[in-house]
C-alpha cells in the first residue's frame, strides 16, 4: 500500500487518504484523476475501511467503468484481495441493474426490453399519429428526454406540457404495454422506485456504504437525485471532475451541481489537482489563458514539470478545402515520425473536407463518431430478432423483424422465437442466420456484402462471451459508440493511440491524448457555434469545448481558421501564439462586433 502511494504527488496522496467526509476533488487536464479515483477506492479497501461488495463506482462510459474495475483490481492484487465483488459501473447500468430486479414494481417482467433511440422513435411516431397534435416525433422525444433527465414526475406532466402531456403518457404506456423501458428510464425508473418503495432504498444504501463518482461534471439532474438517494444520511461520497471540461450541455449535464457541491453535502471537502503530466508548459499556460476567461468556474493554476515545448500554431486559411489540405499535410509529416495526431472539429459536418483530402492523397485514417456498429441495418435486424426472443411483448422490435420477410415467410419462421429461447446468444443468432437464409436476402439487395458479414461474425463473437440472453441485450444496448469508429473502410475500430491519424468531434475526443493536435475551423460561427452566442452559459460551454480540444495535445498544438476568426483566438495568451496568414490576427480589416 505505501508503494502505491509513493507514485503519486502530495495531493493526489491527500486526495486518496482523506476521511470518509463527502469529497470532491477538482482534477485539472492530466492531472491523473482517474488514478487518483481508483487508488483511492483501492486504499480503502486495503485498509479495511470498506469491503469491495460495499463499493459502488459510478461514471458514464462502459469503457472507463471497465477500465476502473481493472485499475483496482490490479493494485488489490498485491494484497491477495479480490476486487471483483465491487460494482463499476455506469448510472445506467446501475438503473438496469436494479430495474431487472424490481421490474414488476414498475409493471414490467426481469426480460424488459432497453429501447434505443431508434426504437423509441418507432413508439414515438405512433403516439403522434394518434393524435390530433402537429408535434414530431423528434420533438416529442426531446420532451420525454427533459422530464427524465431533469426529473419531472408524471404527475406534473400536464403542469410543465400542458394538452402535450397526453402524448408523454401514451408513449409510456405503450412502453409498458411492451415490457420495455427507454434509455433515459433506466434512472428515472429506478428514481420513481426508489421515491415510492423507501425500503428498497435503505436495501441499496445498507449493500452500498461508499459510493463514488468519476467525471462529475458530466452529471445531470436525474442522476444527482439518484445518487442522494444512494448515500442517504450516512453514507461516504467521493467525486472527481473538472468544471473546466464540462462539455455536455446538450445531454442534459448541469455543471453547476459540480460547482456547489460544498453547499449541496454537509462538512465537504475539497481538494486541488493541479499538476498536468500531459502537455507542455506552453499548451498549459495557452489553454489556461483562454479558460480562465470564463466567470462559472472553479478557479485553478495549472502547472507542469515537462518541457517548455513549442509556441501554438494559429494558422489562416483560405478556405475550408485549403485548410484541410494544409492540416493533413502536416499531420501526414507528424505520422511520419511516429507520432499519434488528432484531427478536431466542433461539428460532424467538418470532416467532410478532410475526409475527401486523405482519400484523394491514399492516407490512412480513422474517423470516430461515425455510424455506430449498433446502429447498422444488420445489427439491428439481428438485435431485433434476439429481443422478441427474449421479450415477446415487444412489438417494436417484431415489427422490424416483420418487415424483412413476407407474410408468408413470417408464418414459417414464427417457431423461430420459441425454438430459440433458453439458447445462447450467439447460438440463437446462427439460428436466425441459417434458418432464414437472412445474409443471402440481404446480399440480394445491399451492396459492400462482405462488411456487413464482418459486423455480424464480430456480433457473433460478442455474443459468445454471454451465457445468458438477457445480459448479452443490456450490454448491447448499452455499448458505448462514443469511442468506436470506423476507418476508410468503414470498419468498427477503438482508439488505440498508436501512431496514425484520427478525425473526430471535440465531444468525442474528451478523454483522450494525442501527439499532436489540429483543431479545425476555430472560426466565428463555428467554434463558438452560432447557436451559443446569445446565451452567456452556452457561449462559456463553447470556450470549454476549445479548452477540452487543447488539452489533448501532449508536444503540438496547431488551430486552424477561414473567413473570421473565433473570438476565443484573441483571448489565447499573444506570447504562446506563432501566426500564420495573409495579414495579422489583430489586422482592423478583421473587426467583428462580438459582443
Amino acid at each position: 500500500m505505501d508503494e502505491m502511494l509513493e507514485q503519486l504527488n502530495i495531493k493526489q496522496r491527500e486526495a486518496v487518504k482523506a476521511d470518509e467526509k463527502p469529497l470532491l476533488i477538482v482534477a485539472g487536464a492530466g492531472s491523473g484523476k482517474t488514478k487518483t479515483l481508483t487508488t483511492r477506492i483501492a486504499y480503502m479497501i486495503g485498509k479495511g475501511i470498506v469491503k469491495p461488495s460495499s463499493v459502488l463506482a459510478l461514471t458514464f462510459t462502459n469503457k472507463a467503468a471497465t477500465e476502473m474495475k481493472k485499475r483496482i483490481g490490479e493494485i488489490l492484487s498485491s494484497q491477495k484481495i479480490d476486487a471483483s465483488k465491487l460494482f463499476a459501473g455506469t448510472f445506467h447500468s446501475f438503473g438496469a441493474f436494479v430495474l431487472r430486479r424490481f421490474a414488476q414494481k414498475q409493471g414490467r417482467t426481469s426480460g424488459f426490453s432497453i429501447y434505443d433511440r431508434d426504437d423509441s422513435l418507432k413508439v414515438a411516431k405512433a403516439v403522434c399519429k394518434d393524435s390530433s397534435f402537429a408535434i414530431k416525433p423528434a420533438q416529442l422525444l426531446s420532451l420525454l428526454a427533459r422530464a427524465k433527465n431533469t426529473v419531472i414526475y408524471p404527475e406534473k406532466y400536464e403542469e410543465e406540457f400542458g394538452e402535450k402531456a397526453a402524448l408523454l403518457h401514451a408513449y409510456e404506456a405503450t412502453l409498458k404495454k411492451n415490457n420495455a423501458f427507454d434509455f433515459d428510464d433506466l434512472i428515472y425508473k429506478t428514481l420513481l422506485l426508489f421515491e415510492a418503495h423507501p425500503a428498497v432504498v435503505k436495501e441499496y444504501q445498507h449493500r452500498f456504504t461508499h459510493v463514488f463518482v468519476d467525471e462529475y461534471q458530466d452529471i445531470n439532474r436525474a442522476q444527482y437525485v439518484l445518487l442522494r438517494a444512494l448515500v442517504g444520511k450516512k453514507g461516504s461520497v467521493s467525486v472527481v471532475g473538472d468544471d473546466a471540461q464540462s462539455i455536455y450541455g446538450f445531454r442534459h449535464a448541469d455543471f453547476t451541481t459540480f460547482l456547489s457541491f460544498e453547499k449541496e453535502w454537509e462538512g465537504a471537502q475539497v481538494i486541488m489537482l493541479e499538476q498536468n503530466y500531459r502537455s507542455s508548459q506552453r499548451i498549459i499556460e495557452a489553454s489556461s489563458s483562454l479558460i480562465e476567461k470564463n466567470v462559472l468556474q472553479k478557479k485553478k493554476v495549472l502547472w507542469t514539470d515537462n518541457h517548455e515545448g513549442e509556441k501554438i500554431e494559429v494558422v489562416e486559411y483560405p478556405d475550408a478545402y485549403s485548410e484541410a489540405d494544409g492540416v493533413i499535410e502536416a499531420a501526414r509529416a507528424q505520422m511520419e515520425e511516429g507520432k499519434c495526431v488528432g484531427i478536431l472539429f466542433r461539428t460532424n459536418a467538418q470532416s467532410r473536407p478532410l475526409e475527401h483530402v486523405l482519400r484523394s492523397y491514399g492516407v490512412s485514417y480513422q474517423l470516430f463518431g461515425a455510424l455506430s456498429f449498433y446502429d447498422r441495418k444488420e445489427v439491428k435486424d439481428v438485435l431485433a430478432f434476439l429481443r422478441v426472443v427474449s421479450n415477446p411483448a415487444d412489438v417494436v422490435s417484431l415489427g422490424r423483424v416483420e418487415s424483412l420477410f413476407t407474410k408468408k415467410q413470417m408464418e414459417e419462421y414464427n417457431s423461430l422465437f420459441s425454438r430459440c429461447s433458453g439458447s445462447s446468444p450467439a447460438n440463437a443468432i446462427n439460428v436466425f442466420l441459417k434458418e432464414t437464409a437472412y445474409i443471402e436476402r440481404v446480399a440480394r439487395v445491399h451492396e459492400n456484402i462482405d462488411e456487413r458479414i464482418e459486423n455480424i461474425q464480430e456480433l457473433i463473437r460478442f455474443a459468445s462471451e454471454f451465457d445468458s440472453l438477457e445480459a448479452f441485450l443490456e450490454q448491447a444496448t448499452l455499448s458505448d459508440a462514443l469511442q468506436s469508429g470506423s476507418d476508410t473502410k468503414g470498419k468498427k475500430s477503438h482508439f488505440s493511440g498508436e501512431a496514425g491519424i484520427y478525425l473526430m468531434t471535440i465531444h468525442i475526443a474528451k478523454g483522450l491524448e494525442f501527439d499532436g493536435v489540429h483543431v479545425v475551423g476555430v472560426n466565428e460561427g463555428l467554434l463558438p457555434h452560432e447557436r451559443s452566442l446569445f446565451k452567456g452559459d452556452d457561449l462559456e460551454e463553447e470556450r470549454r469545448l476549445l479548452y477540452v480540444a487543447m488539452t489533448r495535445a501532449r508536444k503540438d498544438l496547431s488551430l486552424s481558421f477561414y473567413d473570421f476568426p473565433s473570438r476565443f483566438l484573441y483571448e489565447i495568451a499573444p506570447q504562446h501564439i506563432s501566426f500564420r496568414g495573409e495579414r495579422d490576427l489583430d489586422d482592423d480589416e478583421r473587426y467583428i462586433e462580438y459582443s
